[in-house]
């Protein structure tokens, strides 16, 4: 699953959970300062969630340079694309 549309679903998805925002408002574009909540402690939160969702492990660089949902698409599909 290293589709790009797969995982921004399932990102929106986390997005939804970790911070109580509409999926359907979340895009590859979406910024952190655009998500109310999307801060250091939202990070840590974020990391978690999409830890657990994708079944992946993130490095504390990896998570701290999560500026935007681009940023984390692309880690994730490297992450799965090192898991096959």
């Amino acid at each position: 699953m290293c589709n790009q549309d797969d995982i921004l679903v399932k990102v929106r998805e986390v997005c939804k959970a970790s911070f109580a925002v509409d999926p359907q408002k979340v895009n590859l574009e979406t910024a952190a300062r655009d998500i109310p909540g999307w801060d250091s402690v939202g990070q840590l939160s974020l990391g978690s969630e999409l830890e657990e969702v994708f079944h992946i492990s993130l490095e504390v660089d990896e998570m701290m340079a999560l500026k935007n949902v681009r940023d984390v698409v692309r880690v994730i599909q490297t992450k799965l694309a090192a898991q096959t």
